[in-house]
């Protein structure tokens, strides 16, 4: 059986159950679009660009701090960052994409407010700093932003080429891993 990333995504969302963010449902299969059905997702680029330049740069921080580079790859090599612009672009309502901008743009603010810098120059300390006030709702809008943000990084991770041959152990019975498969 050769596993393609709906599956892998369908496993993800048996693990978050009810707090599943809608567009990782979405992809899952567990939650449609309303009232079409949903589309066919393609390969490649997001159909609409969701982030600035800077916002997409703070995606890529944020995501590395949530799975970084160990002695296995991080959340940038296993293409995450490029995973949630897809997935908010591709699988999600206009309304599901504004805590994850909301969030961002309050950590941009909470960037120049506690370091004086911009938020894709701090350190990777001062991000974490960042995510766990963010997590612990010391800003407003943090908690809204951290959970999906946290979902879409480690559903985007464990459903990678990376994160499930080198991360997990898959065990294709036979075949390989394609996460194009359709």
């Amino acid at each position: 059986m050769i596993i393609d990333r709906r599956q892998a995504v369908s496993g993800i969302a048996a693990m978050f159950g009810a707090g599943l963010f809608a567009p990782i449902a979405r992809a899952a299969g567990v939650q449609a679009f309303t009232p079409e059905a949903m589309p066919e997702i393609s390969d490649g680029a997001p159909t609409k660009a969701v982030f600035t330049d800077a916002q997409r740069k703070l995606v890529s921080a944020l995501s590395e701090r949530v799975l970084p580079t160990t002695d296995t790859p991080g959340a940038i090599a296993a293409g995450v960052p490029e995973f949630i612009e897809k997935l908010l672009a591709d699988w999600s309502y206009p309304k599901d994409r504004e805590p994850i901008i909301a969030g961002l743009t309050a950590i941009e603010a909470q960037a120049q407010s506690r370091y004086k810098k911009a938020a894709t120059a701090l350190t990777p300390a001062q991000h974490d700093a960042l995510l766990t006030a963010a997590m612990n709702d010391q800003f407003p809008g943090g908690k809204a932003f951290f959970e999906p943000f946290r979902q879409m990084v480690i559903a985007g991770y464990y459903t990678s080429e990376i994160g499930i041959t080198q991360e997990r152990e898959y065990l294709p019975v036979p075949g390989r891993y394609d996460g194009a498969y359709r």
